[in-house]
């Protein structure tokens, strides 16, 4: 074969390899950088608010994720965006996971699939973005095995159906999740 034209083959060879690697990777991973900025605003409000309110006590860091949470959640799903969080083990029934979301969360807590970000292609052009919440040693006054009496109490008052205990530092505890 001519050097020349087996260059030219070799060459729009590897042009079409590349289109078509980037006619699919960006798509994926546009989803998951826009997934991503939508969530970031409420996990930093969110962060900000729990972490005033344990200055105040677990009674306060209990309100927030009570009430504050997901009227940030409510506030940022905008535009035909919603978000929250979720998790395999539900303190507040409200939180249950949307239909899109619960095989996503059920391989996270197997441990079938890593603990990583994940993208979801629901249908219509709209994805769901997942990120998964690990358990920090702050939240195990409330999560952990070992909870102060007045707050299981304080608990078990405002969350009658309580799952979301016996959490060790690094455990899943839940997902943040956004659908675009």
């Amino acid at each position: 074969m001519n050097p020349n034209l087996t260059c030219i083959v070799v060459a729009a060879m590897l042009l079409s390899a590349c289109s078509e690697r980037s006619v699919e990777a960006p798509h994926s991973q546009n989803a998951a950088a826009q997934g991503a900025a939508l969530l970031e605003p409420f996990k930093s409000e969110l962060m900000q608010a729990l972490s005033a309110g344990m200055q105040e006590g677990p009674a306060a860091a209990i309100e927030v994720c009570s009430r504050e949470a997901p009227e940030i959640a409510r506030k940022l799903s905008v535009d035909g965006v919603q978000m929250g969080r979720s998790s395999h083990k539900l303190r507040n029934p409200a939180n249950a996971p949307p239909a899109w979301l619960a095989p996503v969360l059920g391989r996270y807590a197997s441990g079938e699939q890593s603990l990583e970000p994940q993208v979801v292609t629901i249908d219509n052009g709209r994805h769901g973005y997942v990120e998964p919440i690990i358990t920090r040693p702050m939240c195990l006054t409330c999560h952990g095995s070992e909870i102060d009496a007045e707050v299981r109490e304080q608990l078990a008052a405002d969350y009658p159906m309580d799952r979301a205990t016996g959490f060790e530092a690094g455990d899943l505890r839940g997902v943040f999740w956004v659908e675009f």
